[in-house]
């Protein structure tokens, strides 16, 4: 198939909207320690990254929310999931090594939203917290780009939010794996702008360039 057999079908902008929230995914020890069970290639760029968007959120008076992955020890709450992924056990309650922990701190008043699936919102209240907080843009960060960053942008989207994916800022098992999903999320569910747009638009509400579609 032919790249523009589509046409226009794909890769319209949804744009950014008035009142935007930070949403910083799993960005836990697990993925941004050498020797964690789920160690990111290129993990200090994604984790310096992330420094930068929650510094210009925060300096900017937007609100900043993040999520973590807890089980309990016996793994009843993982279902099917823990299954599929053995490894999420580093996340239960009890074991070793502090895989959970968050790598960078949250301030006090930032929620940390406690997950067991791979979106934010599946089963959990994030959906309730963003509403009262009058957001209509989600800022999606953090880790994997084609897991639970993906599954939190697509859920996003369905939530009514407009969903802006900051590339720069995630990071995947491989840099193929990131970029493939960053193509696809930008054809089909979220627009994905680079660090310094989002900073930009966090920090003074101005783009920093013409809107275009991501790769």
């Amino acid at each position: 198939m032919s790249a523009g057999a589509h046409g226009d079908a794909f890769s319209g902008r949804i744009g950014w909207g008035t009142s935007p929230a930070l949403l910083v995914i799993d960005l836990c020890r697990a993925y941004t320690e050498a020797d964690g069970p789920f160690a990111l290639p290129g993990a200090e760029e994604v984790v310096a990254a992330n420094r930068r968007l929650v510094g210009a959120a925060r300096r900017a008076g937007v609100p900043v929310l993040w999520t973590a992955v807890r089980y309990a020890a016996d793994l009843h709450d993982a279902g099917w999931f823990g299954v599929k992924v053995p490894a999420l056990r580093a996340f239960a309650d009890g074991e070793p090594g502090g895989w959970g922990e968050l790598t960078l701190p949250p301030e006090p008043g930032e929620p940390v939203v406690v997950k067991q699936h791979a979106s934010g919102f599946a089963g959990t209240d994030l959906a309730d917290r963003l509403h009262e907080l009058a957001v209509d843009t989600v800022v999606v960060s953090g880790v994997s780009t084609s897991g639970c960053v993906r599954a939190s942008a697509t859920d996003a989207i369905a939530a009514g939010f407009r969903p802006v994916v900051v590339a720069d800022a995630c990071g995947d098992r491989s840099p193929r794996l990131h970029q493939d999903n960053l193509r696809d999320l930008d054809a089909k569910y979220a627009d994905v702008v680079d660090l310094a747009e989002a900073e930009a638009e966090l920090i003074s509400g101005t783009r920093a360039g013409s809107p275009r579609s991501w790769g």
